[in-house]
């Protein structure tokens, strides 16, 4: 088995910046723009998922903010100095706070508003069978397989193809023949779940949706992109606010990461926690879980490219800690959501381990 890295003295996530003190100052004025920012990208992110429907609406959302994010690691990776663990790092604080923090924060909201909340169960069950497979190969197999922890050349470009093959078929299948399993679930007379009435599917089919409401669409679709960027480059912007800070609280390093991946994923979290609040539990999990299968599909596959081109060593195995918190997570997710219906319990149960991972992070 190959030697697990130890956590690299550098900032974990894609956030390391050369800004000086002017780059502080903006960030401490620029904290309510971001907040702002956050509530517009909310707002853009609603009305598109109301015209396009699920998957469709939250596609976008998740999309937008889940590219932005692997353009700036693999911007730090094409950087000068050694970034070996930067991209392991930021996807286990995305994924924890994905599968953790923001889950148990929605569920534990909604679940105290609702009774009866029931998820598509079809879809939730494919939600989670491509991030257990893709999380194991971003940080299990490396050090299984590996040496030192990386992949090596000829391992890493299998590795690519099979990621890349097998994350654009799940997007072909969600947005396609099984867009069904992706939609909110409305209790029949007997009791059981069925999707929406067909009528009401034919009339909400996206492209139907695109050629009525075109300009709408587009122009909604514009701003929210345009108003994720700003947040993204604030993010940035923030870290040496939050390095100086964390330096003299004698705080870890790798808090910084968990603090920016939270910043960064604030237009979604807000976005989960309102749909959670109207009682649409299968939006939280295509908001949740879309983000998470999009997240491991496109950050390994490119950073696994950019060490092929640059020789740059890419470490992904994870600590023993961290990747027994992410199979417990892994394991509390379908107990979660393919249960007679959510409840404020399952909520409290993510928030726990959650709060071990932030323990793991100061150990």
């Amino acid at each position: 088995m190959g030697r697990v890295p130890r956590p690299s003295p550098r900032r974990p996530l894609s956030l390391r910046t050369s800004a000086g003190s002017g780059a502080v100052g903006g960030a401490r004025g620029d904290r309510h723009g971001d907040r702002r920012l956050c509530l517009r990208v909310v707002t853009q992110a609603e009305h598109l998922a109301r015209r396009l429907g699920d998957p469709y609406g939250t596609l976008v959302l998740t999309l937008s903010i889940v590219l932005i994010e692997v353009v700036l690691i693999s911007a730090v990776m094409l950087g000068p100095g050694e970034h070996a663990t930067v991209a392991r790092d930021s996807v286990m604080a995305v994924s924890m706070i994905i599968l953790d923090l923001v889950i148990g924060v929605a569920l534990l909201a909604g679940g105290l508003r609702h009774d009866d909340l029931r998820p598509n169960r079809a879809g939730v069950s494919a939600y989670l069978a491509f991030p257990t497979v893709l999380l194991a190969v971003a940080f299990a197999f490396p050090g299984l397989i590996g040496t030192e922890g990386t992949y090596t050349t000829g391992q890493r470009i299998p590795i690519v193809i099979l990621t890349v093959f097998l994350y654009g078929f799940f997007l072909h299948r969600q947005t396609g023949a099984q867009r069904m399993d992706f939609q909110e679930v409305v209790p029949s007379r007997g009791g059981a779940d069925a999707p929406a009435p067909e009528a009401e599917q034919q009339r909400n089919r996206p492209f139907d949706v695109l050629i009525r409401h075109r300009s709408e669409v587009v122009a909604r679709t514009v701003l929210l992109v345009a108003t994720v960027v700003p947040i993204v480059l604030l993010s940035h912007d923030m870290a040496a606010l939050l390095d100086d800070g964390l330096g003299r609280a004698g705080a870890p390093v790798a808090l910084s990461g968990v603090l920016i991946a939270t910043i960064v994923f604030l237009p979604e979290t807000i976005t989960t926690i309102r749909a959670a609040l109207n009682g649409e539990i299968q939006r939280v999990s295509n908001l949740c879980h879309g983000a998470l299968v999009s997240t491991v599909g496109l950050t390994v596959p490119a950073v696994l490219t950019i060490g092929l081109l640059t020789g740059q060593d890419v470490a992904l195995a994870e600590s023993p800690a961290h990747l027994v918190l992410l199979g417990l997570s892994l394991l509390l997710t379908p107990i979660t959501f393919t249960g007679p219906r959510v409840t404020a319990l399952h909520g409290a149960a993510h928030l726990m381990l959650f709060v071990l991972y932030g323990l793991s992070v100061f150990s």
